[in-house]
């Protein structure tokens, strides 16, 4: 369970520094560009440690799916950008398939 609280923090600190990355308008802007550097060690730290109970494929699968779904909310709700119908099916397609990957490895074991 420990693991999976390190996957969770890696994701949140993940979504900041992109965030901060958005914010930071080119690295133009100091203090969105240090949340940048923060936000992207911390995930980074806290994926290791979560490597040191969960498979590799898992959770790069659960970090980068999550990541990559919750940054285009977040880039709808926050950012005000426009979200098409592929990239809606892109984001249930991503979901889908860490949810497969998942439920393979649970069988595997």
């Amino acid at each position: 369970m420990k693991a999976y609280i390190f996957l969770a923090a890696a994701i949140v600190s993940e979504l900041f520094g992109t965030s901060m990355l958005k914010a930071s308008d080119g690295f133009t802007k100091a203090g969105p560009a240090i949340g940048v550097l923060m936000g992207f060690a911390s995930a980074f730290l806290f994926l290791s440690l979560s490597l040191k109970m969960i498979p590799l494929s898992i959770a790069y699968a659960i970090w980068s799916g999550a990541g990559t779904a919750a940054t285009a909310i977040i880039g709808v709700l926050v950012w005000k950008e426009k979200i098409s119908t592929a990239t809606l099916a892109g984001i249930i397609l991503i979901i889908a398939g860490v949810i497969v990957i998942n439920l393979k490895t649970e069988v595997d074991k």
